[in-house]
C-alpha cells in the first residue's frame, strides 16, 4: 500500500516577536534571522510529512515584500505544495499580525526539502493528497517551479 498524507497533516505555523537582537542596522528585522525561521518551518513541514530527518536542498523565489519592525508579531506558515520521490516543495509565507489578528504578508519562499533515512541517504516519502482546488493549483504551479529548477541546474545556475 502506498503511504499518503494530506497537506493539512504537515501544516506548520510559528509565531515570533521581533526583539532588539533580531534587528539590522536599518532598524528592520534582519533578513538572515527571518531566513533562519523560514528554514526551520520548512524543515518541520518536511519532517512531519516524511516522518524522517530532512535537509534543505534549495530555496527559491524568496521574496521580501515588506519589512518588519521592533515589537511586531511575525507569523510564519509552511505547507507542502508538491511531493516527488524523495523530495518535496514547501511554501512558507510570513505575515505581520496586528493586535486585531489581521495579517499582512511580508515574505514568501519555496524550499526544496529531501527526506533522509538512517544512513543520511534520500528515502521515498508519502504521496501528497490534494483535497481542494487551491491545493491542486499549488501542485501545478510547483511542478512548473520544479521544471525551472531542473533547467537552471542543467544550465549551471
Amino acid at each position: 500500500m502506498i503511504e499518503e498524507r494530506k497537506v493539512s497533516d504537515s501544516l506548520v505555523e510559528t509565531v515570533h516577536i521581533v526583539r532588539p537582537i533580531h534587528m539590522n542596522g536599518a532598524g528592520r528585522l534582519f533578513g538572515g534571522q527571518l531566513m533562519e525561521w523560514l528554514d526551520e518551518v520548512a524543515g518541520l513541514v518536511g519532517k512531519r510529512h516524511s516522518r524522517s530527518n530532512i535537509i534543505t536542498a534549495s530555496v527559491d523565489n524568496l521574496r521580501f515584500i515588506q519589512g518588519a519592525y521592533l515589537g511586531e508579531v511575525i507569523v510564519i506558515v509552511g505547507k507542502a505544495t508538491y511531493v516527488g520521490n524523495t523530495s518535496m516543495e514547501v511554501r512558507v509565507d510570513t505575515y505581520v499580525e496586528n493586535k486585531d489578528g489581521m495579517r499582512r504578508p511580508i515574505n514568501r519562499a519555496y524550499f526544496t526539502m529531501v527526506a533522509l533515512d538512517e544512513e543520511d541517504k534520500p528515502k521515498h516519502i508519502p504521496r501528497l493528497v490534494l483535497e481542494s482546488e487551491e491545493e491542486k493549483w499549488e501542485w501545478d504551479a510547483a511542478k512548473k517551479r520544479r521544471e525551472m529548477r531542473i533547467k537552471r541546474r542543467e544550465e549551471g545556475f
